[in-house]
């Protein structure tokens, strides 16, 4: 019998649904075995960048305190729910003295131009970058665990075209090969600075995507940038180490600040192959065993996200090099800076929708790379409060001169927050299997999870439902001491749902879970 188009349509629709029903009224269950232990996490973070000096200097005290708690606090509001993310990393730019030079810097955006601390005739003022110390502070009174100093490039003063970016196509380092000491004690001097002020950093990261030219990357001077090569990389990482060692300073060099993660395993242009060269016994670039270089490389999640399949095999390449050569990775910048977020829609996308693939990504670097650190850039930035909200944490809606302005938490600042508020410092996370046929990358449209424990009888699981039904999930944990208390905290597209606090009953047979939404489930005794 010959079916019409029409009715091969309804039962294709109707089979559809029927699947779709069955998906959803199945109950996942995950394994958690405490025993199964992966990788220690160090801290989740982000970066504040070119807008906390604006910020920071012209704005109302009451608003930029406001900006400050909801990215530092671990403060609770009167209904349970979090006041703000509890970042227990931040990073502080480095600037290097662009906004001196104004227009003559060749970086068309005045925001996007940085004061050095170092003037040309090598004396210092530390009256510069006000704005960037004001968030600085304000993160150490917090209570911030690692305060990480980050350079984009060395001070102009030392750059081989007296400029903050490099111009020539060379992939090379900006830097004169006479300036490698000069630079590397100008990091220190800042260290030491800071140290007096009461504000101590833990890294400094004196290199950032060495991988880019920096002539036209994002168009022709639109910031600071250099490009390195490896064995450059290796000869300042030796200058600095040995300038730390000599002024007593007990901070760790966070490199290589990879462009994106590939470049840390792959064969590729510029400076590549960063694990195996920068980390290899045998290597002339080895840095591995320097007094103040810790035992984990740094590479960034841009670009490596255009489909499930990608992110996955990108990320267990990933994993696999650094278990060979015996190091950690540290995830220390992402936004949504390519398309791999629209996931092939089409208009735009909710802060729903950029909140949802955030939450993927870094369960992606967590669970499949890795990761022990996981750092977001760039925590505010001008741009829309409902759609399209992939750059920021907290958006910004500055008046014409940014001496003023109005600001939005958006849901990239909450679904950051499932994780940078309960995944502390110090935490384990735990190896999670599931009773259903979902592979890592299938997963990736489905349900999601990490699970983490600390050393005081608590336990943490940060679920994803990415799909647009309810649906249910029981965790099945073993080996861990019987929990009294289970609270829940969601963020979904609801206005309220920004890490809104729940109960649950410790014993509870399901836990249901929000469509298209982010909830993290705190066990304690």
């Amino acid at each position: 019998m010959r079916l019409s188009s029409s009715i091969k349509h309804y039962l294709l629709l109707t089979a559809t649904c029927m699947t779709l029903n069955k998906a959803s009224a199945q109950t996942v269950v995950f394994k958690i075995d405490a025993r199964a232990t992966a990788q220690t996490i160090h801290n989740i973070g982000a970066s504040g960048c070119w807008y906390s000096e604006p910020i920071g200097m012209h704005w109302p005290e009451a608003k930029k305190e406001e900006i400050a708690k909801l990215l530092f606090s671990k403060g609770i509001t009167k209904d349970g729910s979090p006041e703000g993310i509890g970042l227990s990393a931040w990073r502080f730019n480095i600037g290097g003295g662009s906004a001196e030079q104004g227009e003559k810097s060749g970086i068309k955006d005045p925001l996007r131009r940085v004061e050095s601390f170092l003037n040309s005739n090598g004396t210092y003022d530390w009256n510069k970058q006000l704005g960037y110390q004001w968030f600085l502070k304000k993160a150490k009174t917090y209570g911030v665990e690692d305060l990480i100093a980050f350079s984009n490039t060395p001070p102009v003063w030392f750059t081989k075209n007296g400029l903050g970016y490099k111009t020539d196509k060379d992939f090379i380092s900006n830097l004169k090969p006479d300036k490698y000491t000069a630079f590397a004690s100008f990091l220190a001097d800042v260290l030491i600075h800071f140290k007096k002020e009461g504000v101590n950093f833990k890294y400094i990261s004196p290199i950032n995507e060495p991988q880019w030219d920096w002539s036209n990357k994002f168009g022709e001077g639109s910031q600071e940038g250099s490009p390195w090569t490896n064995k450059e990389i290796h000869d300042e990482i030796v200058a600095l180490d040995s300038v730390l060692k000599a002024k007593k300073l007990p901070v760790s060099i966070m490199t290589t600040e990879a462009a994106m993660l590939t470049y840390l395993y792959k064969t590729g242009k510029g400076s590549y192959r960063q694990i195996q060269e920068l980390f290899g016994d045998g290597s002339p670039q080895n840095i591995k065993g320097l007094t103040h270089v810790p035992n984990f490389v740094a590479g960034h999640s841009y670009f490596t996200e255009k489909g499930d399949s990608m992110m996955v095999a990108i990320r267990k390449q990933l994993a696999d090099t650094t278990a060979r050569y015996g190091i950690e990775y540290w995830q220390s910048e992402y936004s949504m800076l390519d398309n791999g977020f629209s996931e092939s829609a089409t208009g735009k996308r909710s802060s729903m929708d950029c909140a949802l693939f955030l939450a993927k990504v870094i369960n992606r670097d967590l669970t499949i790379a890795n990761a022990a650190a996981w750092h977001f850039w760039n925590a505010y930035e001008p741009g829309p409060a409902n759609i399209d909200t992939r750059y920021f944490l907290i958006a910004l809606h500055p008046d014409k001169g940014f001496k003023n302005g109005n600001f939005t938490p958006v849901k990239n600042l909450w679904a950051l927050g499932n994780y940078s508020r309960f995944v502390r410092p110090g935490m384990q996370r735990l190896k999670v299997s599931r009773n259903d046929d979902m592979d890592d990358v299938k997963a990736g449209q489905d349900i999601m999870i990490s699970a983490f424990k600390d050393g005081k009888g608590q336990l943490v699981t940060v679920l994803i439902n990415y799909t647009q039904q309810p649906r249910k999930v029981k965790l099945d944990i073993q080996h861990f001491n019987k929990h009294r208390q289970l609270s829940s905290y969601v963020t979904s597209a609801e206005s309220g749902d920004n890490l809104k606090a729940g109960k649950l009953p410790v014993d509870a047979n399901a836990i249901e879970l929000k469509p298209r939404s982010v909830t993290t489930l705190v066990y304690k005794n």
